[in-house]
């Protein structure tokens, strides 16, 4: 099985706690975190010709990159039911999802806090066993 990676402002608290929350509700273990400021996470962004990391939450899911608001609702998608629902939100335009998404982001140090040193995932913490539930 091919895993979709999750790339996330590894000190962002919000991120942190976003990637607990999917981490806790991944019951098909579908998917592989990495912070967008580590070396792994800058080489996937590479491989797409991406440049805007810290801006944006990243999906990578069958080799398609997904950011902002869309990679937040293809992820809803991917976690299932009751998840799935927020796929109504595809109805809206994608200017004004990234617009709300784009805000919430400029704010989010502000509001939710950041770590003091970047959350680096080994590659021992890709296995279900090393994050408790």
């Amino acid at each position: 099985m091919k895993h979709s990676i999750v790339l996330f402002d590894g000190i962002c608290n919000l991120c942190h706690n976003t990637v607990r929350f999917i981490y806790k509700r991944d019951k098909s273990d579908r998917f592989r975190y990495q912070s967008l400021q580590s070396e792994q996470g800058k080489q996937a962004l590479a491989n797409f010709n991406y440049e805007d990391e810290l801006s944006s939450f990243v999906l990578i899911h069958n080799n398609k990159l997904y950011t902002k608001s869309s990679a937040a609702l293809k992820m809803a998608q991917l976690l299932g039911f009751p998840y799935s629902l927020m796929g109504l939100f595809w109805v809206v335009p994608k200017p004004i999802r990234n617009a709300v998404y784009s805000f919430v982001a400029a704010n989010r140090y502000k509001w939710f806090g950041q770590q003091n040193e970047v959350c680096e995932f080994s590659p021992e913490f890709q296995s279900k066993t090393k994050w408790k539930k």
